[in-house]
Formats: C-alpha cells, sequence, structure tokens
C-alpha cells in the first residue's frame, strides 16, 4: 500500500484577514537570510520575510500546482505542520491588476527621482520600498502568465 502525501497547510494573513490558506507539500519564500523551502515535520522556526514572492507547491491531487503569492515582508512561522505567513500586505498571482501595478512602479520611480534630486533620505527610502513591492507584484504576475 502506498503512502499518503504528506501535506502541510499554509496559511497567510495580513491586516485584512486570511488571504490564502490551502495544504501543501512545499513552501518557497525569501527570508532575510535568503530563500528558504519547508516541507512536512520541517522543524519548527520564525523567521522575517524580505519583499518577495512565495510559491505554494500544492501536491499530487493537483498535478503539482504552484501558487505563487506576492508578499511585502513580515514573517513565517511553522509548527505542527503549519505554516503561517503574516505580512502587512499579501495578493495572490490571480488577483495581481497588473496595470495597477505598472502604475505604481512609474510613480515609485518618479517619487525615488524626486527624493535624489531633493536629497530627502526618508522619502528615498519609502520609494525605494515602494518601487520594489510593484516589481515584486509584476514579476509574480509575470511568473503565472510565462506557463
Amino acid at each position: 500500500m502506498a503512502e499518503s502525501e504528506k501535506l502541510m497547510t499554509v496559511n497567510v494573513v495580513t491586516p485584512d484577514g486570511l488571504i490564502y490558506s490551502h495544504k501543501s507539500s512545499i513552501v518557497v519564500m525569501r527570508a532575510v537570510d535568503g530563500e528558504r523551502a519547508v516541507m512536512y515535520n520541517h522543524t519548527p522556526f520564525l523567521t522575517p520575510l524580505v519583499i518577495g514572492d512565495v510559491r505554494v507547491k500544492r501536491g499530487k491531487q493537483l498535478n503539482n500546482r504552484v501558487d505563487h503569492i506576492a508578499v511585502n515582508g513580515g514573517y513565517i512561522d511553522f509548527s505542527n505542520n503549519v505554516a503561517t505567513i503574516i505580512a502587512d500586505s499579501a495578493e495572490r498571482a490571480r488577483n495581481i491588476d497588473l496595470s495597477r501595478a505598472e502604475a505604481a512602479k512609474k510613480r515609485a520611480e518618479q517619487h525615488l527621482k524626486e527624493a535624489k534630486a531633493s536629497h530627502n533620505e526618508s522619502s528615498y527610502e519609502r520609494a525605494s520600498v515602494a518601487l520594489k513591492r510593484a516589481v515584486n507584484r509584476i514579476n509574480v504576475h509575470q511568473s503565472t502568465q510565462q506557463k
């Protein structure tokens, strides 16, 4: 008798509530110290995340489908085969409005230029983060379109 696939639960939570909850065979994300992958029965951990793409492999029953989620920082807590990602904001690839993300990128680039010209360090930092978020949303959206 074949052993059933061992799956964990992946939840993504923002201040707006639960935006994602599914069973998964593996979840891959970018932590502050580099890319991390988590599978069933991984050692418990808690680590901060950076702006990036969270990839959730859904398992054999769904033909190893991979869901992509644009996450803007936060942290991941893994224990008892539950991965909980808590982020300031997160968006599933299928929900990303590409034209809105591209407009946000253009705005952030303009703000970056203005902050640099005026030597405003705090404005420059805010614009830089906004640009990273917009580029991440565009990249996550495009990664699902290239299949």
